[in-house]
């Protein structure tokens, strides 16, 4: 591990790949440029010529075996991830690497959980989804905010943007997953209620108090893996759900050297236990540019065994 520091990147070329293939570089690990688009592949890798670009489709196994030999872990940055994670996993065992993707979707994450945590057992190979924004911040901040805590009554969780411009990926995801969204009652994973619970919720500055309406994406889902807790709910405003819906909000665009839009964001996770309720949160500059350096930590302490 401390000599082979290449990684393969499958979907680099899209808006979140971009920003993995950029930390994993500026960290000193070699990204190994993949995806099933030939084009965009051709195109990203004129601009980075140093970089090993290798074609690959998730309808072709031996593809992907190629695409992933001699490297050490894959992250998958290529939604729908209900279309694209099975097979990269399935293609991460076979070399015996370690697998990681960003993705929000419930069903995508749950399916990898139930499908193969007994062959990544098998393999001593570590398999994570949903180490993005959505889904590995919120499950940071309850874990943060649980500490020594053994369980918790509930753990709620609300997004603020103060605003939404989607990528093409996000877009292509929201028409490809109607998979019913689900929270943690009683201790179990139920569906959302139809219509989704609204509430006000108290953001510190400078968001402040606004209308939230439930929302609940992977996080859900990777903490009912591994934290005890009878009620989990997450929660978005409404503004950034009025970008998403309208076709015509524009994609986003940097807005500084590090290639961040200008949106700004804030995570609240509260945490409650027999009447005592413990917070954490995080606030910061675009959802999907933190997204890279949160898997490509979690990749670095998988492969350092700091994890």
């Amino acid at each position: 591990m401390k000599t082979n520091r290449r990684l393969v990147v499958f979907g680099a070329y899209g808006h979140t790949g971009r920003f993995v293939v950029s930390e994993l570089s500026r960290r000193g690990w070699t990204p190994i440029l993949s995806g099933r688009d030939a084009q965009r592949l051709a195109t990203l890798a004129r601009t980075l010529p140093a970089l090993e670009q290798r074609l690959a489709s998730v309808e072709d196994p031996a593809s992907l075996d190629r695409a992933l030999a001699g490297a050490v872990a894959v992250i998958n940055c290529a939604g729908p991830f209900l279309d694209t994670a099975e097979a990269v996993i399935q293609a991460a065992l076979r070399s015996g690497i370690h697998y990681l993707d960003v993705s929000a979707e419930q069903q995508a994450v749950l399916d990898v959980h139930e499908r193969f945590a007994d062959a990544a057992n098998a393999a001593q190979v570590t398999v994570l989804p949903g180490v993005g924004f959505y889904g590995g911040v919120a499950d940071l901040l309850a874990s943060a905010a649980l500490g020594d805590w053994p369980e918790a009554d509930a753990i709620d969780t609300a997004v603020a943007l103060d605003s939404w411009h989607p990528t093409a990926g996000t877009r292509l995801t929201g028409e490809r997953n109607h998979h019913p969204r689900k929270v943690i009652e009683r201790g179990e994973l139920v569906a959302l209620a139809d219509p989704p619970p609204s509430r006000e919720w108290t953001f510190p500055a400078p968001f402040g108090t606004l209308a939230v309406v439930g929302l609940p994406l992977s996080e859900i889902i990777t903490i009912s893996r591994h934290l005890p807790c009878d009620e989990v709910h997450s929660y978005m405003n409404l503004a950034p759900l009025t970008d998403l819906r309208n076709p015509d909000t524009p994609p986003p665009v940097p807005a500084d050297a590090h290639g961040r839009s200008a949106q700004i964001f804030m995570v609240d996770t509260q945490v409650r236990r027999r009447g005592e309720v413990r917070r954490a949160t995080l606030q910061g500059r675009d959802i999907y540019a933190l997204t890279a350096p949160l898997v490509v930590e979690a990749m670095e302490r998988i492969l350092t065994g700091r994890s």
